[in-house]
């Protein structure tokens, strides 16, 4: 899933990055209110991680500004702020979660898990598809039990797959999803991101999970029993 972060600390903003990395997420990093209130006009994330003491925009504008657009995009605030009125004010204003500085990068990762799956409506990180069993607080995959080797990409591809059940993903959406700003020129082509599928699809030949290929269009999942 991809990511935007919105932190004016160095140090805290990397720690977080590096902990998302490993979680498999590309992350998308700005410091400054104004540049995320713009790049959210017009770029779809999976999750905002917004802090609210912001320079030339706080972050109560920022997420002002998102709502008014109608975009429902989960937003974790991340803020020093720790009076009653702010997480009220953050709330009310259509904030998902308000965590306070110093978090505990453990905690960080679950909250931001619980907002994602509970955008994609599901309940809990280890889920069942069919006979396919999917973990994502620990990042695993396994078939009746038997634990699949996918790398980074390809278990990010299917995260975003059965994230959109009964939608089709284009080729474009797919690779958006993997790669953050500075990785545009690691953008994958095309014929990547159909060298992923293939792999996905013969790792997952023994599972309830099929991906099917809508020729000009892009790619859709089932799920059997």
């Amino acid at each position: 899933m991809r990511v935007l972060l919105v932190e004016d600390t160095p140090d805290l903003a990397e720690a977080i990055i590096e902990r998302l990395h490993a979680d498999g997420h590309a992350v998308d990093w700005l410091t400054d209110g104004d540049q995320a209130s713009k790049l959210l006009s017009y770029q779809q994330y999976s999750l905002i991680i917004l802090d609210l003491g912001l320079p030339k925009l706080d972050g109560m504008g920022v997420l002002k500004q998102l709502r008014q657009r109608k975009d429902k995009t989960p937003v974790l605030i991340l803020t020093a702020r720790s009076g009653i009125e702010d997480r009220v004010d953050a709330l009310d204003l259509g904030a998902d979660d308000y965590l306070v500085k110093p978090v505990d990068l453990r905690e960080l990762s679950a909250r931001c898990r619980a907002l994602i799956r509970r955008n994609t409506g599901e309940a809990a990180s280890l889920v069942n598809y069919g006979n396919l069993s999917f973990d994502r607080a620990s990042a695993k995959v396994s078939v009746d039990g038997v634990l699949l080797d996918l790398p980074r990409r390809e278990l990010s591809i299917l995260d975003l797959l059965l994230s959109h059940q009964g939608r089709t993903l284009s080729k474009g959406q797919i690779a958006d999803q993997l790669c953050s700003l500075d990785e545009t020129n690691e953008m994958p082509s095309d014929n990547a991101i159909e060298l992923y599928i293939a792999r996905l699809r013969k790792k997952l030949s023994a599972s309830s999970v099929s991906i099917k290929t809508l020729r000009g269009i892009g790619y859709m999942i089932y799920v059997g029993e």
